[in-house]
């Protein structure tokens, strides 16, 4: 005999009353004794976030996680971006200040022959 039809012959005897009311009462009160003593399991940080996304089935699921993936990736990329551009702008406020607080005149960078000496320059440090 394997385990359900085991299973299948003490549900039937279970639900068929034939065990007499001792024995029930005796089966209720330990099932009501460990229903007592059952602890309560330790609920994940998370666990909402499973419940309310478990709910949907089938393709909507894996559907659903591709988008929040994909929002998260473009959340992170728009991010990287702006940094980025706010470091580019921070070296160019950098720059402009050091060009007008120089003691060479702004039309001295725009001279062809300065650029060349400063290239030249450059080059041999």
């Amino acid at each position: 005999m394997n385990e359900q039809q085991f299973g299948k012959k003490v549900r039937h005897l279970l639900n068929s009353g034939s065990l007499g009311t001792q024995v029930e009462r005796r089966l209720l009160a330990a099932r009501e004794a460990a229903l007592a003593h059952q602890r309560s399991e330790r609920v994940p940080a998370l666990a909402w976030a499973d419940n309310v996304f478990g709910r949907f089935g089938g393709w909507t699921t894996g559907a659903l996680y591709a988008v929040l993936s994909l929002a998260l990736l473009a959340g992170g990329g728009t991010g990287l971006y702006s940094w980025q551009q706010s470091q580019r702008i921070a070296e160019l406020e950098e720059i402009d200040s050091q060009l007008l607080t120089d003691d060479l005149p702004i039309d001295a960078y725009l001279d062809r022959g300065f650029q060349n000496w400063l290239k030249k320059r450059s080059a041999e440090q």
